[in-house]
């Protein structure tokens, strides 16, 4: 692809997402972002009935490829879809950043439904664009807690919930962002209901110890973290301690340090719990960033 066909939007639509095509078609092609791709009687209009993830790509290169597609493939078994093919995905994704303007950050999101009724072949496409300006949540933000109504034993007693998968259905997430914003916050980090700070709408929950680096564990019904296994990595080689273990509320409030973590906006340091100032390191924060974003 020369360089004058990239472009600013990309959208790739991935028929072969199972492993072989509908009608012998390609397994993947480049489509028009601003023509109709998809049909109303998909399953994901209808019914928000389908899973995503959401990728980084920096200076070109995606971070964390296998992790997100195994994660992928975790949810998609958690509402029952067959498992994807994770070589055409991968091809895919590598063809959406080629055809897209070179940028210091991309966001490449990765979308599977179940798709058209009747038709039993799911939908998949992906959409890469130039990131958001992260920089002032990069700087910190102001957070609140508010109660998921689910307990810690959710994920074993009641799976049909679907803890700890991430799906399309994202209305109360986005609800609780919105809540967040009426409080005069910018971020929001859950609590099960049974007492324990789980993770944010989007992110993953780091918090340190005194010299220990902890998060949630994946069995209390939280996605299970890419960008947190690329911080203890990193904060491993630093000689650091790492481990999942559940954390009240005001164990955070009182910790040395807490951020939230995404593959987009990188390491995002939490000044304000509630009421709570915690405190802030920009030399650690930045290094988790970059473990995250692949610089390091």
């Amino acid at each position: 692809m020369n360089s004058s066909d990239r472009r600013s939007d990309v959208l790739v639509m991935v028929p072969g997402v199972m492993g072989s095509a509908p009608d012998g078609a390609e397994a993947f092609h480049l489509a028009a972002i601003d023509s109709p791709q998809l049909l109303v009687t998909d399953f994901v209009a209808t019914r928000g009935d389908g899973v995503f993830e959401t990728l980084g790509a920096f200076d070109g290169t995606l971070v964390n490829v296998r992790p997100h597609l195994e994660r992928l493939t975790r949810s998609a078994a958690m509402i029952d879809l067959p498992a994807p093919d994770l070589e055409v995905l991968t091809a895919a994704l590598d063809a959406a950043v080629a055809a897209h303007e070179p940028v210091r950050e991309l966001t490449v999101r990765l979308s599977l439904t179940r798709g058209v009724e009747g038709t039993d072949e799911p939908t998949c496409w992906i959409h890469a664009r130039t990131a958001e300006d992260y920089a002032p949540a990069r700087a910190g933000l102001r957070v609140i807690t508010l109660d998921r109504g689910l307990s810690t034993t959710a994920p074993a007693t009641s799976p049909w919930l679907l803890a700890g998968a991430k799906t399309l259905s994202y209305a109360v997430n986005m609800a609780v962002l919105r809540e967040a914003q009426r409080r005069g916050a910018e971020e929001v980090l859950f609590v099960s209901s049974d007492g324990y700070a789980l993770e944010g709408p989007t992110s993953t929950l780091l918090v340190q110890r005194e010299d220990r680096f902890l998060t949630t564990p994946v069995s209390a019904g939280v996605l299970p973290g890419t960008s947190v296994t690329s911080a203890f990595d990193a904060l491993r080689a630093m000689g650091r301690q790492c481990a999942e273990e559940l954390l009240t509320p005001a164990q955070v409030k009182e910790s040395q340090g807490a951020w939230l973590l995404s593959s987009g906006r990188l390491a995002c340091p939490i000044t304000h719990l509630d009421e709570a100032e915690l405190p802030v390191d920009r030399e650690l924060t930045a290094r988790i960033g970059d473990a995250i974003a692949g610089r390091s």
